[in-house]
């Protein structure tokens, strides 16, 4: 890949992948609201409101990929999840669309179906149970993905991360965790299957603990290596057992179900 564009470079996954797909592509075009340090020696430096159409349209010119990070990442007040989450999702569309419609990865999230207990195994045709706002935007960003999809032919891998980080920090992530190397593979997967479509994808290690099915996309070679249940002992000793009440360990989408919804102003 000559240029691969990364949104949302600047969070605590952009920075990670920043580093491990350095070596995917010829240049890697990094863009956030916020700081975004020095440039690599591969990277290109844009600051830019995802809210923000024109900049946005020209963010995507010449971009041959996108991992698309950016957004709001928790539960907030509906303003900034609309702006950044809703709004600026429809701008990345409609960029990619006015640029060769270059493949998308779609961070997408667990919390579009976070209502689910987690003694249920679910797939992809299971109906959505968003835990909150943020939930909702994201499975606003899955319907815009499968449109632009059906109607112009636009490629999109859609994501749905569970909690992907250096490793699990509570007993929920033994089920929910998607290692850094994992998420990786899967984004060299998609970048280079020669057909990838508009697939729903479990983002999720290998772990032994599992709620969700991924069989349905095994046709991008995707094999997660890395397996949760390996730091269980680690998390007994630092936490002690879970509390099987407590929606941390009843729901998937763990203490996101308990969030308000939070005012304006």
């Amino acid at each position: 890949m000559k240029r691969l564009l990364i949104t949302g470079a600047a969070g605590a996954l952009g920075r990670a992948m920043r580093v491990r797909l350095a070596p995917f592509a010829e240049t890697l075009r990094l863009s956030d609201i916020a700081n975004l340090g020095e440039a690599g020696p591969n990277e290109e430096l844009v600051q830019c409101d995802l809210g923000d159409a024109a900049a946005v349209n020209r963010l995507v010119e010449g971009c041959d990929g996108i991992l698309h990070l950016g957004g709001i990442s928790v539960e907030d007040k509906f303003s900034k999840i609309m702006n950044a989450n809703l709004l600026g999702l429809y701008n990345l569309y409609e960029a990619a669309r006015a640029h060769g419609h270059p493949r998308i990865i779609f961070a997408s999230s667990n919390h579009t179906v976070g209502f689910y207990r987690q003694d249920q195994h679910i797939d992809t045709t299971a109906p959505m149970r968003p835990d909150g706002l943020y939930g909702v935007s994201k499975c606003f960003g899955e319907a815009l993905a499968r449109m632009y999809f059906e109607k112009f032919g636009q490629e999109t891998a859609l994501v749905r991360i569970g909690s992907c980080m250096e490793k699990p920090t509570n007993h929920r992530m033994l089920s929910s965790w998607m290692s850094y190397s994992d998420f990786r593979l899967l984004i060299e997967c998609a970048f280079r299957a020669p057909m990838l479509g508009c697939p729903i994808i479990w983002g999720v290690s290998n772990n032994d603990s599992k709620w969700w099915d991924n069989s349905h996309a095994a046709y991008l070679g995707w094999k997660p290596q890395d397996n949760a249940e390996s730091y269980r002992a680690e998390l007994d000793a630092t936490l002690g057992k879970p509390d099987p009440k407590a929606a941390l360990h009843v729901y998937q989408g763990g203490n996101f179900v308990n969030d308000p919804i939070f005012p304006e102003g």
